[in-house]
């Protein structure tokens, strides 16, 4: 049997899905979810071969609750908002329904799964690296999820397969590369300094010199970031200098 979820806070979509795939008897749904906490929690305990999830969802949305899994499943997007099927279709995701679908569209994702199934994983890995500004981060915290707004970012750091998230609040850890998270944040508010540093453009109180060919950019929290020669010239780009 084919272990599914289906994750959608809309209860007839969902019910739509799990009607449409009495069609398919090697498809077992082993639990339908309304929103990403519950589905996160679903994933962990059931191992699904294949996900059925919105995009828009209360709490959390369905690409931030991939990116909380180190292992996620093939995943089918089912949504209403056409504006997520590129990134969706970059990440390689197996397809994207935009509600409301067909029967006939729907038997046509199936059967593109069961084609492709078994290599799916490492592109829904690719979620991570999805070229979309986002103006929150979601992270582990021991059994909890918190959500971080950029804004309150002072800094990020590359910490081996980790990038440490240093706020005002405290150091989070989120596995993910620096160029994914470069990508993800809005470039006229956070710059890479550094091959190991980006920061938070509103948090500079000063850049001074230090060593040949490198500077110092002091931060309203006290901490002082390395910047390199070509992270300086972006830096100053980007300040207009």
């Amino acid at each position: 049997m084919i272990k599914t979820l289906i994750i959608d806070d809309e209860p007839l979509a969902a019910c739509i899905v799990q009607e449409f795939l009495t069609d398919f008897p090697q498809f077992e749904v082993l639990s339908i979810c309304r929103d990403g906490f519950q589905g996160l929690k679903a994933i962990q305990e059931h191992g699904p071969d294949l996900i059925f999830l919105d995009v828009q969802m209360p709490k959390i949305t369905g690409f931030e609750m991939l990116e909380l899994l180190d292992k996620p499943p093939a995943v089918i997007f089912t949504t209403a908002f056409d504006q997520y099927a590129l990134k969706a279709f970059d990440a390689m995701a197996i397809d994207y329904l935009l509600k409301p679908f067909s029967q006939q569209r729907f038997t046509q994702a199936i059967e593109k799964f069961l084609s492709l199934q078994g290599g799916s994983e490492e592109s829904v890995h690719k979620l991570n690296e999805l070229a979309e500004k986002s103006n929150r981060l979601v992270v582990r915290v021991k059994n909890e999820i918190k959500i971080i707004p950029t804004h309150s970012v002072s800094y990020f750091e590359a910490e081996d397969d980790y990038i440490a998230i240093h706020t005002g609040d405290g150091k989070y850890l989120k596995k993910m590369t620096m160029k994914s998270l470069e990508d993800a944040l809005d470039p006229t508010k956070f710059v890479r300094v550094h091959r190991s540093y980006l920061i938070n453009l509103n948090e500079i109180t000063k850049i001074e010199p230090y060593e040949r060919d490198n500077y110092l950019v002091m931060l309203r929290a006290g901490a002082k970031v390395p910047v390199s020669k070509a992270g300086y010239t972006r830096l100053r780009q980007v300040l207009g200098l």
